[in-house]
């Protein structure tokens, strides 16, 4: 493992693996870098891939004050300490994470990719998931609450049916995952995004309509950008479909630079 200080002190940890130009992957909101093992073995042939744990898990530290502001700077702390043309891949709060900071600091950040980043738009802007996990975690529990993330969160109607439940479910994180969630309600898509370099919008065919309808909003806002619906996939996708996300980067990537 590499660490880096983020701005206000915090630790964050990442591991690299891979040979190319460097790709960070940001993991979502209920997981840690390891949910990226499926798509790093697709990648490490063509890239250098950075993982990091995002503050609060893993291998990275946390502070007592949180915004996304901080997820930024952890970002920016990573790519600061990397050489070459950086490129990000974000997933759900990851691609969010990864959207914010290079909307406000193109120079550092080279090609973006996200998958069903966390946004809310229209109608959806007056949700209150946070809460509503807050209320179910006091009431019936962890376990509780997270299926209940799973569900609103991620469009997955049955977690319980899903092979990592609940054995491999971070429920450890239900404080952190419901911080975030609180973040992804206050943030407001900018109606314009200064950012000219490419970008690459993935959703699923099964995502969360929330997500979907957020992707197709960004992709209106983002003066470059590529939209792809994977057909038959959810929100995990990248663990679901590692294959054809996997796909959809090389070539992304290939024809962004000839």
């Amino acid at each position: 493992m590499q660490t880096v200080t983020s701005a206000d002190g915090t630790r964050i940890g990442y591991e690299t693996v891979g040979d190319g130009p460097p790709l960070v992957l940001l993991h979502g909101s209920s997981a840690t870098r390891r949910s990226w093992y499926p798509l790093r073995q697709q990648l490490a042939d063509d890239f250098t891939l950075v993982v990091p744990d995002r503050r609060g898990r893993g291998e990275s530290g946390d502070a007592e004050a949180y915004g996304l502001d901080r997820e930024v700077d952890d970002l920016r702390a990573i790519v600061d300490a990397l050489e070459g043309d950086v490129s990000v891949f974000g997933h759900s709060f990851g691609g969010l994470v990864a959207l914010a900071a290079a909307a406000t600091d193109e120079r550092s950040i080279d090609r973006l990719a996200l998958y069903e980043p966390s946004l809310l738009v229209g109608d959806h802007r007056a949700d209150s998931l946070s809460d509503r996990l807050q209320e179910r975690f006091a009431t019936d529990g962890r376990e509780a609450a997270m299926k209940r993330f799973y569900r609103e969160g991620a469009g997955i109607p049955a977690p319980e049916r899903l092979p990592i439940w609940p054995d491999d479910v971070q429920f450890d994180l239900l404080e952190t995952v419901i911080r975030e969630t609180a973040a992804v309600e206050t943030y407001d898509l900018p109606a314009t995004i200064d950012r000219e370099r490419p970008t690459l919008l993935l959703t699923g065919e099964r995502g969360p309509s929330h997500l979907r309808d957020a992707v197709r909003t960004l992709d209106e806002r983002l003066p470059r950008s590529r939209l792809v619906d994977l057909e038959d996939v959810g929100h995990v996708g990248i663990q679901t479909a590692p294959d054809r996300v996997a796909a959809e980067i090389r070539t992304f990537w290939h024809e962004e630079s000839v």
